[in-house]
């Protein structure tokens, strides 16, 4: 029965010949296919290969009291699970439906914009460790607020944008938000602002997309035109919520680029054990455990402690050609690596300390980083 819903919809092959004859014709397709197109190739390619008989598992939210929830509709689900899963503080981020009438409501049937529903994601976070007006910051650098017909490639009320308060001091926090966001836009901004409603998760094939199916989601992704005004809009943009949170020299170095003076910053002689964060998100970065000290006057390791959470870019200023480091989540700019470090890595990742939070290890628990007191016992 599900096979036969999923070929309805999607048109699914009936035989494995028919599947290889269109495969190759859409390799010779190639760039004529749209983005939205793809998406719904790659659900596709889901079913075929996992199988469209997939149980429907409501996926596990956690219980703990002290925890907190944010609901946000923003477009297409995948795209908005992975922001906030990496803010500190911020213990599951579910995908679901919301906001319509019809109950249990299957993928198909929202897709379709039959429900009234639309796709949006359940934050679970700590109020202890970040704050529901940081996370709604983070929410509006993933949307465009001003779009009411749907979101990017997504086209629909199913994937229009919404906040979604659970008690008025959410409320409240999100009509402010939306004011300040609004002096940012020439175009009003049409993000509704709802009571929340009854959520229902969306099925398990669905949690953590980005994860489960990388490249699948980032051929979507990037195909989507999300990044491409994500990066228009924002990249340049001034944050008046990081000009409170950071000192004026943090500001420059991390949003700037700016260079701090050597011998005479926070961490470049600071050899106690721990490991250093970004000091916007709190993202690890690198460990005590690989500094080394390089005479250069600024914070030196030969290797991060997570890669997954730097990016290298090439940067062609001051008359050379370096490579430039910043964080993957807050893109902060972080310093440069150079290959004149020692071994085992040959690398020099020259550092900033504006740019850093340092957690001794005998915070790293009550910090919230205790998976890496291991690495100092």
């Amino acid at each position: 029965m599900y096979l036969i819903l999923c070929r309805k919809q999607y048109k699914l092959w009936d035989t494995y010949e028919d599947y290889v004859q269109q495969s190759v014709g859409l390799i010779k397709m190639k760039n004529a296919l749209s983005p939205k197109s793809m998406k719904q190739l790659l659900i596709v390619f889901v079913f075929f290969f996992v199988g469209c008989n997939l149980p429907y598992k409501k996926s596990a939210t956690p219980q703990d009291k002290n925890f907190a929830i944010a609901t946000f509709a923003g477009g297409c689900f995948w795209c908005m699970e992975p922001p906030f899963e990496k803010l500190r503080g911020v213990k599951a981020v579910i995908s679901g439906y919301t906001g319509g009438e019809k109950e249990n409501p299957a993928y198909e049937e929202v897709s379709a914009g039959t429900t009234g529903h639309v796709e949006a994601i359940q934050v679970y976070y700590d109020p202890r460790e970040i704050t529901y007006e940081q996370i709604l910051d983070v929410f509006w650098k993933q949307v465009d607020p001003a779009d009411a017909k749907g979101q990017f490639v997504d086209r629909g009320q199913q994937y229009t944008t919404a906040i979604f308060y659970h008690d008025e001091i959410q409320h409240k926090s999100a009509e402010r938000s939306k004011k300040e966001i609004q002096k940012l836009f020439d175009k009003p901004i049409v993000t509704k602002i709802r009571k929340a409603s009854i959520f229902y998760p969306a099925e398990e094939y669905h949690q953590d997309y980005y994860k489960k199916n990388p490249l699948r989601y980032k051929f979507y992704r990037s195909r989507s035109g999300r990044d491409q005004f994500l990066e228009k809009k924002w990249k340049n943009l001034p944050d008046p919520e990081l000009r409170k949170k950071l000192t004026s020299q943090q500001y420059d170095v991390t949003q700037k680029g700016a260079t701090e003076k050597p011998f005479e910053n926070e961490y470049w002689d600071n050899y106690k054990e721990g490991i250093y964060v970004d000091v916007v998100s709190g993202e690890p970065l690198f460990s005590s455990k690989d500094k080394f000290d390089s005479g250069t006057g600024w914070p030196s390791f030969t290797k991060p402690l997570e890669s997954e959470n730097i990016v290298e870019k090439e940067d062609s200023g001051f008359f050379t050609t370096r490579t430039e480091v910043k964080s993957k989540h807050a893109d902060s700019h972080l310093g440069h690596v150079f290959d004149d470090g020692p071994l085992p890595t040959g690398k020099r990742y020259c550092m900033n300390s504006a740019a850093f939070r340092f957690i001794p290890k005998n915070d790293l628990e009550k910090e919230g980083y205790g998976i890496y007191r291991k690495l100092f016992d």
